[in-house]
């Protein structure tokens, strides 16, 4: 019977549109929009109600420092600006601390650099063992000759092993990349005491390309000179 049931054509499932006289109210609502409509509508019930929950109960001595310290713009609590929160004199003494500490960085990949370098000279330049044979004839000589060249082959393939050769790999990647590391430290460095020298008082301006002698594209600064009492 099921499968007669399932033979059978069925008319295929139509749901009514909005009538004629109700078009001005745009597409008929189906169930689907009903039940987003309802799941919208009870969230935001839900919401409404958990918020004069916590009204209801609030302490009224509870106190947060950001109650003063936030305004509300279009219904949003924004913090207050800290443009101005450090005056100059604090601002250039934590320029100079920073400053200081990039400075300790560049000595300490210095000195790394020195003992690395030390390290892969010594690797390269290791002296060489020589021998000093006596021979009584030329054949002597030959046969002498023959078997230090076998002899020097051998030890050569056998000298370094590739666990060392790869060690020596790493460590000149390794020194690349710290001389990469101090370059842009030092040029962090140079920035950085630009912006302290420009904090401090007096008058100046930046030059223009046709007043440099030897144009770069870093900025340059001329002070005016003043009288020292």
């Amino acid at each position: 019977m099921s499968s007669l049931k399932n033979a059978v054509p069925k008319r295929p499932y139509k749901e009514r549109a909005q009538p004629n006289f109700r078009k001005k109210f745009g597409l008929l609502e189906k169930h689907k929009d009903y039940v987003e409509r309802a799941k919208a509508y009870h969230k935001k019930e839900d919401t409404l109600r958990k918020l004069k929950e916590k009204a209801a109960f609030k302490n009224p001595d509870e106190f947060y420092f950001k109650m003063i310290k936030t305004r509300t713009v279009d219904g949003v609590h924004r913090p207050e600006s800290q443009v101005n929160k450090y005056t100059a004199e604090q601002l250039m003494l934590m320029k100079t601390q920073d400053a200081g500490y990039i400075l300790q960085k560049v000595q300490s990949e210095k000195r790394k650099i020195e003992k690395l370098t030390a390290t892969l000279h010594s690797l390269d330049n290791q002296p060489s063992n020589k021998h000093i044979y006596f021979a009584e004839d030329r054949e002597e000589a030959n046969e002498i000759q023959s078997r230090s060249s076998k002899g020097r082959s051998v030890a050569s393939s056998e000298a370094v092993p590739d666990s060392i050769k790869r060690k020596t790999i790493s460590s000149y990647k390794e020194l690349e990349a710290r001389r990469s590391r101090v370059s842009e430290l030092e040029k962090l460095y140079m920035d950085m005491t630009l912006q302290q020298e420009l904090m401090k008082k007096g008058r100046k301006r930046k030059l223009r390309e046709d007043e440099l002698a030897n144009p770069t594209s870093k900025p340059v600064y001329k002070w005016r000179a003043e009288r020292k009492r």
